[in-house]
């Protein structure tokens, strides 16, 4: 008679942490698409940063985006962070002797382990900040308008913003220009209402129901829709409430005010101090978990291996490192002379 032999099912402990590594991984992949497209705002990859318009436009025009988004990052980094929130709290760092009620290594994975979860708390308030400035405070508002969309955003004026949005084919409205606007409008809301009262005059007269065309309906139907969309143009100028030393900039490209709120965020050196510190944790975490991946699934069991893949994640950060800086600090130094 055959023994019965017993099946044990997998821990969920051994479950989540497999899927937190996962989405550790996915975090790095995201990490370098990220700095690197962000690099490309930098000036040395050609006048108008057109590299980087481009690239982020690609992005905004994918079908479905906040559905995408939604899917391969938000769930993803949610659950990472959410996990590794219990990590941090349950982590004990053993580099340091808090007065021998725990022994102090000083050897270097010991260093790392520690560092994976400082960086942790970084990675965590720097993404909230992130995505709160750039997908909410400075995010475009968009407007559509008939078959094409106008995208809006608030910028503070310096010297070389009239360049820059002379080369990006880009509109500029300050206080007096919205007035203009506002005015041209209510002058056009007086005559709409006698194109409105024609147009009902028309369709009781039952010319929109023949099968002819009618030129005198087309024109009605023009004028009302112009009306309508510079209705949509003048709301979208105020949306952002502006004060003297600020201005609207308006494009058909989203893209284009992308480019301008990495330029303007990058004129600050405490930004650039915050976003430097942020790109140096999340390199690290990324980096130094990719190494543990590839020992935790199995990929690098040698020790021979487990070192010579240690040069490689080295070598991965001083990229990403590198892509990260020279989107910070090239638009800080640089980018004033060069778009002035």
């Amino acid at each position: 008679m055959a023994a019965a032999v017993s099946v044990q099912s997998v821990p969920r402990a051994f479950v989540w942490r497999r899927l937190h590594s996962l989405t550790g991984l996915w975090f790095l992949i995201f990490l370098c698409e990220h700095l690197f497209t962000n690099s490309q705002a930098a000036i040395f990859f050609g006048a108008k940063a057109t590299w980087f318009v481009n690239s982020v436009g690609f992005l905004l025009n994918l079908p479905y985006l906040p559905l995408v988004e939604t899917i391969l990052l938000g769930i993803p980094i949610a659950f990472h962070s959410i996990w590794g929130v219990w990590y941090m709290f349950t982590a004990k760092s053993n580099v340091a002797g808090r007065g021998g009620k725990a022994p102090s290594m000083k050897y270097e994975r010991n260093k790392a382990y520690s560092m994976q979860r400082i960086s942790a708390w970084i990675i965590l308030f720097g993404i909230v900040l992130h995505v709160v400035q750039m997908r909410f405070i400075m995010y475009p508002h968009k407007v559509h308008m008939g078959t094409y969309t106008q995208a809006f955003g608030k910028y503070k004026v310096d010297s070389g913003l009239y360049k820059i949005s002379d080369q990006l084919n880009v509109s500029i409205f300050d206080e007096a220009a919205i007035a203009r606007e506002k005015s041209s409008l209510a002058r056009k809301k007086n005559k709409i209402s006698l194109v409105d009262k024609r147009l009902e005059e028309m369709k009781k007269s039952g010319i929109h129901q023949r099968d002819s065309y009618n030129a005198e309906m087309s024109e009605v139907y023009k004028n009302i829709e112009d009306y309508r969309n510079n209705e949509a143009f003048v709301k979208g100028l105020e949306y952002f409430p502006i004060k003297s030393n600020e201005v609207i900039i308006v494009s058909k490209k989203p893209a284009d005010l992308i480019l301008l709120s990495v330029r303007e965020t990058f004129q600050s050196l405490w930004m650039c101090a915050f976003y430097t510190l942020f790109v140096l944790a999340s390199v690290m975490h990324g980096c130094n978990g990719f190494w543990t991946f590839c020992i935790t699934w199995g990929l690098l069991i040698s020790r021979k291996a487990q070192k010579t893949w240690v040069h490689f994640a080295r070598g991965l950060a001083f990229v990403l490192i590198a892509l990260g800086m020279l989107s910070i600090w090239g638009s800080f130094f640089f980018n004033s002379g060069y778009y002035s």
